[in-house]
């Protein structure tokens, strides 16, 4: 995720527990092993890799539960992406996004 995207979610809304792939040490794994790794902590992924994720997701939510995964289209605003994910992270609950793949903005 961009990082600008990262401190401004950071900076509004300082109480969600988000982390960047490094942190998450997810950084240059292959999509499937991020979704794994995601669905083994129980997070929500939140990715811009709009080319790949979709299918993976498609195709590992097919024969896993998932906690969801959130794409972000090529065209949106840095304010437009932080706004969006504070307001999902504010107005539903994790259990909501299971298995769901949602594109922002919407």
């Amino acid at each position: 995720m961009d990082g600008r995207i990262l401190r401004g979610i950071r900076r509004t809304a300082p109480e969600i527990d988000i982390r960047t792939a490094a942190d998450a040490g997810v950084a240059g794994l292959q999509d499937p092993e991020v979704l794994r790794i995601s669905a083994d902590s129980g997070r929500i992924l939140v990715s811009q890799d709009r080319h790949t994720m979709p299918g993976h997701f498609s195709r590992f939510s097919a024969r896993t539960q998932t906690p969801g995964v959130i794409l972000l289209r090529e065209a949106i605003s840095i304010s437009t992406a932080i706004e969006e994910i504070v307001l999902i992270w504010s107005a539903s609950e994790a259990a909501e996004w299971i298995g769901r793949l949602v594109w922002i903005p919407l």
